[in-house]
């Protein structure tokens, strides 16, 4: 487990809400998340993600879970 704060995984939300037209506010209502709560992920501060919350973004994105999730070994 990495002793730094910096994760390997990254969170790809702000391209896929992009590419969605849709906003951060947005997708918070519709998936029933605080905005606060959203932000932390997006930014990529979370230390975890409810498979329910996974999938409720997966759902309004019209996406997989590898399309929001990238794993950058070594932060690339």
């Amino acid at each position: 487990m990495p002793t730094d704060e910096t994760s390997a995984i990254a969170i790809r939300l702000d391209a896929l809400l992009q590419d969605r037209g849709m906003t951060l506010t947005e997708l918070a209502g519709r998936i029933g998340i605080t905005l606060a709560n959203l932000s932390i992920l997006k930014t990529g501060k979370a230390r975890a993600i409810r498979f329910s919350t996974l999938e409720a973004i997966c759902r309004e994105l019209h996406c997989q879970p590898g399309d929001l999730l990238q794993y950058e070994r070594n932060g690339l």
